[in-house]
């Protein structure tokens, strides 16, 4: 919103009657805004899109309460800004290449997915980190959860987390979770050749307002989030060409019961 009313930080400051690091601060999420604060930045910043303030004032009113506060001060900056990224898109398209989608884990796949990750987390830690993401999946059980669409290469389908027993729970689970409504899942075979996304698991959310969309990527164990206009646009294409390779839904669904016949 600053950027496009053409301000430096300093003269949003000199507007607000504050600092440059109040200004840098509410923009990086660091402390809540109030929905008084967002009308405020708004009018001093001539946004003229009603809908694109209402959905701000609708997300600073709701963060104050969000899950994910609960976590705030043990887990990182970047699980809580996913878990609200999730929480307030419309839809969601998520590409994996070495595990099975956070939104679709099984508590017992995610435990071992997550210890794998960085070995020296304590019990204590890696309850927490778990706790936090099986709490993810509410949204997909919720009334009117978003649109769903998990592009999962067959990598992730064959990586094993935990022993065969886990596995298998997984894959049974997924093929569950693939007949849901809301849920589409698509395997992108190892014959289908070059992935787009090869190394990188990304998340497209789609906001309640175009201004909102946003890419998540991981990156060396933390995140990154883009929501340049240009980073959205290539990210889209990025999206609708790893779909073109992947499978069917029903396809989909052979496939990963195929899969589960093998093991």
């Amino acid at each position: 919103m600053r950027e496009h009313a053409g301000l430096t930080i300093q003269e949003a400051a000199d507007r607000l009657g504050t600092n440059r690091s109040h200004v840098t601060n509410m923009e990086l999420a660091r402390f809540g805004v109030s929905e008084e604060r967002v009308r405020t930045l708004a009018a001093n910043y001539a946004c003229p899109d009603q809908a694109y303030v209402e959905a701000l004032v609708a997300m600073a009113t709701e963060r104050k309460r969000g899950w994910w506060e609960e976590y705030r001060g043990t887990l990182g900056a970047a699980g809580l800004d996913l878990a609200e990224l999730e929480y307030f898109a419309t839809s969601l398209r998520v590409v994996e290449l070495m595990h099975i989608p956070g939104l679709l884990q099984t508590e017992d796949y995610a435990r071992s997915v997550l210890s794998t990750a960085v070995p020296g987390w304590s019990p204590t830690e890696l309850r927490r980190r778990l706790s936090h993401r099986m709490k993810r999946r509410d949204i997909l059980d919720r009334d009117q959860p978003p649109s769903c669409t998990f592009i999962i290469h067959e990598t992730a389908l064959r990586v094993r987390f935990g022993d065969q027993r886990v596995l298998r729970a997984q894959l049974d689970s997924l093929l569950e979770s693939s007949e849901r409504p809301n849920v589409s899942v698509r395997v992108v075979p190892i014959a289908a050749g070059g992935f787009h996304v090869a190394g990188i698991s990304v998340t497209y959310a789609t906001g309640p307002v175009p201004q909102l969309d946003t890419v998540q990527l991981d990156v060396a164990q933390d995140a990154a989030f883009l929501d340049g206009e240009s980073q959205l646009l290539n990210y889209r294409a990025v999206m609708d060409r790893t779909e073109e390779l992947a499978l069917s839904e029903k396809e989909s669904r052979d496939f990963i019961r195929e899969t589960v016949q093998q093991m």
